[in-house]
């Protein structure tokens, strides 16, 4: 039977910076049940006049303990991603509850190769298979693509410039490209997925994340390119969400 899950009090350890508006958050969650990569929590708020806001977030890394990482990105006039970014401190405590979610996750039993496609702050839980097979020392070949606006919006951009075997990775900007790129802004195209992607036949195991036209349209290419849909499996968000 599934566990019934239950909201935990959860305390700020830490908090880094990963761009201009996005912050990686370390909480402390006592009794924390373990979770697998590409799972997310629900992060609930509670004002003084007992008013209650509450969104989803991926993990960005494997559980260390009872300890938790997600990443949030300030959304404007945003509920909850405002406070998590801009108010929250060290020792103050929020709620959660997770994690959720059995689909959109990696094993590192798993030995197929594995292709992940990354828009925006869709490379959160992307990050967190990252950081898991490198926890659990597996050889599966990952290829990550990763489309942001510029390299301003590059989230774990010094974790991500360490070379690591096994993980080639192709930066894909829509907005504007760094000085002397070959590739010229735009949105992901399917020679994109031919170039950095695995081929077809290799039976890669594709995870797409970001937000919904994005991933519709990753997801469409990869099927043109002949990828099994079995093999797709996709996380999105929309517009409202903060």
């Amino acid at each position: 039977m599934r566990r019934r899950l239950a909201w935990q009090a959860a305390r700020l350890h830490e908090i880094r910076a990963e761009t201009a508006t996005a912050r990686t958050l370390v909480l402390d969650v006592p009794g924390w049940p373990g979770h697998l990569a590409g799972q997310h929590v629900d992060v609930r708020l509670t004002a003084d006049d007992g008013y209650t806001a509450q969104r989803s977030y991926s993990l960005a890394a494997p559980a260390d303990g009872d300890r938790i990482e997600v990443t949030v990105e300030t959304v404007p006039d945003g509920e909850v991603s405002p406070y998590l970014t801009e108010v929250i401190e060290p020792g103050d405590q929020v709620e959660i509850r997770g994690p959720v979610g059995g689909w959109f996750v990696w094993r590192p039993e798993s030995k197929a190769p594995v292709l992940l496609v990354g828009g925006g702050s869709g490379i959160v839980p992307l990050m967190a298979m990252i950081r898991v097979r490198r926890q659990a020392d597996s050889r599966v070949p990952f290829r990550l693509l990763y489309s942001l606006r510029d390299e301003d919006h590059r989230y774990y951009a010094a974790e991500l410039r360490r070379p690591e075997p096994g993980l080639d990775i192709t930066y894909l900007y829509s907005r504007t490209s760094p000085p002397g790129s070959a590739r010229p802004a735009g949105r992901l195209t399917v020679a994109d997925l031919a170039e950095g992607g695995w081929p077809a036949d290799f039976a890669p195991d594709c995870y797409v994340c970001g937000p919904t036209g994005f991933v519709e349209a990753a997801a469409d290419l990869l099927l043109t390119l002949g990828h099994a849909p079995e093999r797709i499996r996709t996380e999105r968000f929309g517009p409202t969400g903060d």
